[in-house]
């Protein structure tokens, strides 16, 4: 079954109950809901929260996991249908990024600055090749002071992110910039 892939970003420490592991939670029902498939990085926090949610809903769960970065991470998260593995933390989100036709960032720390920093960059050099930029959603005031601020500091172009409070509204985006299959 082809499904178009979305790619969610987040942090690695969220436990159930928290904030943002429920927001991973709905993000992946949603996403699932709308007839989307989900990537994330594979194992916990936000990356087991939306594989649960899109488990829930019977979506496709694809994780990237990179044993040999993070050996003390057995496995990816139960709710993971395909694993792939990667050898580093370059392949890991360039598989992330190359699988899925858009991305979504929940809070998070330094790991998902870099994927949201590589999907930005993606987005920004798709022009020279004449393809479109996948869409780049973030979610909350943790990200929309980020992009303000490198787009202050280094001049990112901020019309390739879209800043959403909720991850209704980041759905909603993804939704109508890339209608699932």
């Amino acid at each position: 079954m082809t499904r178009t892939v979305i790619a969610v970003f987040g942090a690695s420490v969220a436990e159930p109950g928290d904030e943002v592991y429920e927001q991973g939670v709905a993000c992946g029902r949603l996403l699932a809901e709308s007839g989307y498939a989900v990537v994330t990085g594979g194992y916990g926090g936000v990356m087991e929260a939306v594989s649960l949610g899109a488990h829930e809903m019977g979506g496709r769960v694809l994780g990237v996991t990179a044993p040999g970065v993070f050996p003390h991470r057995e496995s990816a998260n139960p709710f993971v249908s395909e694993e792939s593995q990667a050898a580093h933390l370059m392949e890991r989100i360039h598989e992330l990024t190359d699988v899925s036709s858009g991305s979504i960032a929940l809070p998070g720390s330094l790991g998902t600055l870099a994927e949201l920093a590589i999907a930005w960059n993606l987005a920004y050099v798709a022009r020279f090749s004449g393809s479109l930029p996948k869409p780049v959603v973030v979610v909350g005031d943790h990200w929309a002071r980020v992009v303000e601020m490198l787009a202050d500091t280094i001049g990112a172009d901020t019309d390739l992110i879209t800043t959403v409070e909720h991850v209704e509204a980041a759905v909603a985006e993804i939704k109508r910039r890339v209608p699932p299959e």
